[in-house]
C-alpha cells in the first residue's frame, strides 16, 4: 500500500471494550488519517468506512496480511483479544514493524505484567504472552510506547450484568481482594493521545488503572449508587464459578485466563493505583459509579 502517513489501529473492529473502535474514532476528531484493521467486512468494518477510516481486512498471524496492511503506515496501536495466538501476533507485528521502519508501535498489553519475572509469573498463557511479548519488543529496537491497563470495567458486561439484573448481586470469587477497573473508553483517550503526537512518550511505559482501589462490597455500592437500588456483592466458591465458565463453552485458553484473574484477585494482587490516565490525557479516569450510570442498560437499568 502507498505511504499516506496513515495510523494504522489493530482490532478496530472490536466488541468488549471497543478499545481499537474507540481510537479509531478519536484519532479522526482529530483529523488524522486512519488506517482500520478489521478480521471481516460486516456491518463494524462499513462503520468505520462511514466515519472516514480506510478499513482493510486482514489476519494478524499472517504474515503476508500484517506486511500489507502495515505498509504505508509510520504509527501502529497493536492490540488484540485474548487469543492463543497472541504472542505470535505479537512477533509478527514487530518483525513487520522493524522492516517497514515505523516511527511508534503503540503495545496493548496487561498490568499484570508489571508483577512478572522469569521466576514468577502465573498459570494464565495469555498473561504470560503478554509478558513474553514485552520482552520480544524490547529486544525489537522499536520505538515502542507500552500501554498497561488493569482489569476493564467492560468485564462486568458478562461477569456480572447478568446477577445484577436478576438478583441485584455481584457474584464473582474474588474475595477480599480489592479491585481498580479502568474503562476501556479511558484506555483509548490514552492511546489515540499517545499515536497523535507519539514522540514525547517513546519507551515509556503507562499502567492504567481507575481512580480508587476497593474490595468488591465498595464496587457493589458505587453500583447502587448509580443504578439507585441495593447491590451486593456475594463471594461465590471459585470451584463454582469454575464450572458456569465451562458451561458457557468459552476457550480454554480464555477461561484460564479468566480463573487466573480471579486466583489474583483473591491473593490481592489486583490492589493497585496509578495515574497514567490523567498524566497523559490531563483528565481523570472514570469511575466504578459513573462508568455504571452510563451503561445502567447493561446492569438492568436505574431506579427513577
Amino acid at each position: 500500500m502507498a505511504d499516506n502517513g496513515s495510523i494504522l489501529v489493530t482490532g478496530a473492529a472490536g466488541q468488549l471494550g471497543a478499545v481499537g473502535r474507540t481510537v479509531t474514532g478519536l484519532l479522526l476528531d482529530r483529523g488524522l488519517p486512519v488506517r482500520a484493521m478489521v478480521r471481516r467486512e460486516d456491518d463494524r468494518a462499513a462503520g468505520l468506512r462511514a466515519a472516514g477510516a480506510e478499513v482493510v481486512v486482514g489476519d494478524l498471524l499472517e504474515p503476508a496480511d500484517v506486511y500489507r496492511v502495515v505498509s504505508g503506515c509510520r504509527r501502529v496501536y497493536f492490540g488484540m483479544s485474548v487469543s492463543a495466538g497472541y504472542l505470535e501476533a505479537t512477533v509478527t507485528m514487530a518483525a513487520v514493524a522493524r522492516e517497514v521502519g515505523v516511527d511508534a508501535l503503540v503495545n496493548m498489553s496487561q498490568m499484570t505484567v508489571s508483577q512478572m519475572s522469569i521466576q514468577n509469573t502465573t498459570p494464565s498463557r495469555q498473561q504470560r504472552q503478554h509478558w513474553l511479548s514485552e520482552q520480544a519488543l524490547a529486544w525489537s529496537g522499536l520505538p515502542v510506547v507500552t500501554i498497561r491497563p488493569t482489569m476493564f470495567l467492560e468485564s462486568f458486561f458478562p461477569l456480572a450484568g447478568p446477577t445484577v439484573r436478576d438478583r441485584g448481586r455481584i457474584e464473582l470469587p474474588f474475595g477480599r481482594g480489592k479491585t481498580s477497573p479502568v474503562a476501556a473508553a479511558d484506555v483509548a483517550r490514552v492511546v489515540a493521545a499517545v499515536l497523535a503526537d507519539p514522540r514525547p512518550h517513546l519507551g515509556r511505559l503507562y499502567e492504567l488503572t481507575g481512580p480508587r482501589s476497593q474490595d468488591m462490597h465498595g464496587v457493589a455500592r458505587e453500583y447502587s449508587d448509580a443504578l439507585n437500588r441495593e447491590v451486593t456483592y456475594a463471594d461465590i466458591p471459585p470451584e463454582n464459578w469454575e464450572r458456569e465458565l465451562k458451561k458457557g463453552g468459552l476457550p480454554e485458553h480464555l477461561t484460564l485466563h479468566l480463573l487466573t484473574m480471579a486466583e489474583l484477585h483473591r491473593a490481592g494482587r489486583y490492589d493497585r493505583l496509578a495515574d497514567g490516565v490523567e498524566r497523559v490525557t490531563g483528565r481523570p479516569a472514570m469511575s466504578v459509579r459513573e462508568f455504571v450510570s452510563l451503561h445502567a442498560d447493561q446492569f438492568g437499568g436505574r431506579r427513577s
